[in-house]
C-alpha cells in the first residue's frame, strides 16, 4: 500500500509539473512567433495553393486546426501541448522505477536549446515533437502484452510516418526508429539492417502517395535546391563553373570565387551579389528540368574532390558553426525584433543571447551526446529502456549525418531533434534494469 501511495504521488507531482510546463509555455510563448518559412505555408494556405516547396502535410494540418486560432496561435498550441505530453508520458513511464529521473527528465524539458525553441513555428519542431511523443508511447507500453501493445505501436508508426511527411530528409533515419516501435522490448541491429530498405521504400512510396496522390501538391522541386548549392560548391573548389547555361565572364568569376557560402543555398537565390543565378535557371527553364539534374550528377562524376570539400565545408560548418538559432525577426518589419511587445519572450531570448557561445547550441554538441548514450545503452540493448534510448538515439544521430548528403543550410534547428533525443535519451540511459530484464 505504501508503494502504491508513493506511485500515487509521483504521477501527481509529474502530471501537476507537466499542466505547469504547459501553462508556463503558453505563458511565454503565445501566440507563436512566426518565421518566413511559416509565412509562407500560411500564405499559400490562404491562397489554395499547395506546394510540395514546403510541406503540404503541414499546409493541410494547419488549415485543419486554425479555425480553433487563427493565425501562429493554432499551431503553436498543437506544438506546445504535443511537446508536454511527450515529456509528461515519459515522465510517468520513468516514474515507475525512478522518480528522480521523472522529474529530472521534466525540468529537463525547460532547459535550453529544447525549450527556446517550443513557440517558434518551424516544421522541424513539430516533426521533432511528433517522433518523440511516438517514441514515449511505445515506451510507456513496451513492457504490456502484445495484444495491448500493438495498437500503440501503430499509432507511433503513423506519428513516425507524419514526421516523414513534414521533414522528408527524416526518411534516412526513420527505419532505425521505426525497428523501436516494431521491437519496443529490445533492439536489434540486425533486424534493423534487414528492414532498413523495405521501411524506406514503403516510407518514400507513402510519401509520394500522400504528397501528389491524396494532397495532389503541385511540384516545385525541392530537391533541385540541393544541385544548385552542389553545383555552386563544386564550381568554388573546382574552380570551373558548373552551372548549366551561358554565362558571362563576370558572372562566371563570382560563381567560382565570391559567391559560395557553407551556410546555405539562398545565397544563389535572395543575397546579393549572387542572386542572379537562381533567376536565371528558372527563366531559361533549367531549375525543375532534367538539364540540372544532369549537370549535378556530370560536376559530381568530374569533380569527386571538390564535390567532397564541398560537402565537408558545408558539413563542419553546421556542427561547429555560430549558425542561426532561435528565431527573433519580425517578418513584417525585418529592422524589428519579433520579441519588442512581449517582455517574458524578451527574457527568453536574452538567456538564449547568453548561451549561444556555448556548445549548447551547436549541433556537434547534440551529435556527439547521441552517439555517446548509444554506446553506453549498447549492452541493455535487451531491455525496454535500452530499445527506446538506441531507438532515439541512434536515429538522430542518422538524421544528423543525413545533412552531409542534404543539407542546404546549417541552421541550428536542423539538429532539433537530436537535441530531444539526447535530452530524453540522456536521461533514461541512467534507467537500471529490473531483475527480470
Amino acid at each position: 500500500m505504501r508503494v502504491s501511495a508513493d506511485r500515487g504521488r509521483t504521477a501527481m507531482l509529474v502530471a501537476a509539473m507537466t499542466a505547469a510546463g504547459f501553462a508556463l509555455t503558453l505563458y511565454i510563448f503565445y501566440p507563436g512567433v512566426w518565421t518566413f518559412d511559416a509565412r509562407y505555408v500560411y500564405q499559400d494556405m490562404a491562397k489554395g495553393f499547395v506546394g510540395d516547396w514546403q510541406s503540404p502535410v503541414m499546409l493541410v494540418l494547419w488549415s485543419l486546426i486554425d479555425p480553433i486560432a487563427p493565425g501562429t496561435a493554432s499551431l503553436f498550441l498543437l506544438t506546445a501541448a504535443l511537446y508536454w505530453l511527450a515529456f509528461g508520458l515519459l515522465a510517468l513511464t520513468l516514474a515507475r522505477r525512478s522518480r528522480g529521473l521523472a522529474l529530472l527528465v521534466l525540468l529537463l524539458a525547460l532547459s535550453p536549446p529544447a525549450f527556446v525553441f517550443v513557440g517558434i513555428i518551424w516544421r522541424d519542431v513539430l516533426f521533432a515533437v511528433l517522433w518523440l511523443l511516438a517514441a514515449a508511447l511505445v515506451f510507456a507500453f513496451a513492457d504490456r502484452s502484445r495484444k495491448t501493445r500493438a495498437p500503440v505501436q501503430a499509432v507511433g508508426l503513423a506519428l513516425l510516418a507524419c514526421g516523414v511527411m513534414l521533414r522528408p530528409n527524416a526518411l534516412a533515419a526513420a527505419p532505425v526508429l521505426a525497428g523501436y516501435f516494431l521491437w519496443p522490448r529490445y533492439f536489434s541491429w540486425s533486424r534493423v539492417a534487414i528492414c532498413y530498405v523495405p521501411l524506406a521504400l514503403g516510407l518514400y512510396g507513402l510519401l509520394h502517395l500522400v504528397y501528389y496522390g491524396l494532397i495532389g501538391a503541385t511540384r516545385q522541386y525541392p530537391l533541385h535546391s540541393i544541385m544548385v548549392f552542389d553545383l555552386g560548391g563544386i564550381s568554388h573548389f573546382s574552380k570551373g563553373n558548373m552551372f548549366p547555361g551561358s554565362w558571362t565572364a563576370e558572372e562566371t568569376a563570382l560563381i567560382t570565387d565570391r559567391c559560395y557560402q557553407p551556410i546555405e543555398w539562398n545565397i544563389y537565390w535572395t543575397v546579393d551579389p549572387c542572386k542572379f543565378v537562381m533567376p536565371r535557371l528558372e527563366d531559361r527553364k533549367i531549375f525543375g528540368s532534367p538539364v540540372i539534374t544532369n549537370a549535378w550528377k556530370e560536376a559530381i562524376i568530374s569533380h569527386p574532390c571538390a564535390y567532397l570539400q564541398h560537402r565537408a565545408a558545408f558539413m563542419w560548418t553546421f556542427l561547429i558553426g555560430a549558425n542561426l538559432t532561435m528565431w527573433a525577426i519580425d517578418v513584417d518589419d525585418t529592422s524589428k525584433s519579433a520579441f519588442a511587445n512581449n517582455p517574458r519572450l524578451m527574457a527568453i531570448s536574452s538567456l538564449h543571447d547568453a548561451l549561444k557561445p556555448t556548445p549548447l547550441f551547436r549541433a556537434a554538441t547534440w551529435l556527439l551526446l547521441n552517439t555517446v548514450v548509444c554506446l553506453f545503452a549498447w549492452r541493455r540493448r535487451h531491455t525496454p529502456a535500452g530499445a527506446f534510448v538506441l531507438g532515439i538515439c541512434g536515429s538522430a544521430t542518422c538524421y544528423m549525418m543525413t545533412f552531409f548528403v542534404v543539407g542546404v543550410a546549417a541552421d541550428f534547428r536542423y539538429a532539433y531533434w537530436a537535441v530531444l533525443a539526447g535530452v530524453t535519451g540522456g536521461v533514461a540511459v541512467w534507467l537500471r534494469p529490473t531483475q527480470t530484464q
